[in-house]
């Protein structure tokens, strides 16, 4: 077992590779933005920019039911994640599989 460190953005990525995840949508925002540096250095997940964090929500969504595949969505903290709140909504009424990755500032700038 390695004793070396890994950043948050990193494992994440790497977990959604474990589960074969090829497509993320998202929008970028403050929060999120490690994710997306580590993103931009992976090239097994394709990332599809959307106009607003809604709009990936319902991506994903689709997606999942086009293909059977988990849709993925990235989405910055506070307005970011509330603007994912109907996508999410509809997914979990009917048994959509999506997964949703919101950031979240430091305890401090709370």
């Amino acid at each position: 077992m390695s004793n070396k460190l890994y950043p948050g953005a990193d494992i994440i990525l790497k977990s959604l590779e474990m589960e074969k995840v090829k497509i993320v949508f998202g929008y970028p925002g403050g929060s999120v933005l490690p994710l997306y540096d580590s993103l931009y250095h992976n090239d097994n997940i394709k990332h599809i920019l959307t106009r607003h964090e809604q709009g990936a929500g319902h991506a994903a969504d689709g997606y999942a039911r086009s293909t059977g595949n988990t849709g993925v969505v990235f989405a910055t903290s506070g307005p970011g994640a509330t603007n994912l709140v109907r996508a999410i909504a509809t997914a979990q009424m009917d048994s959509i599989p999506m997964v949703v990755v919101t950031g979240q500032v430091l305890r401090d700038a709370i």
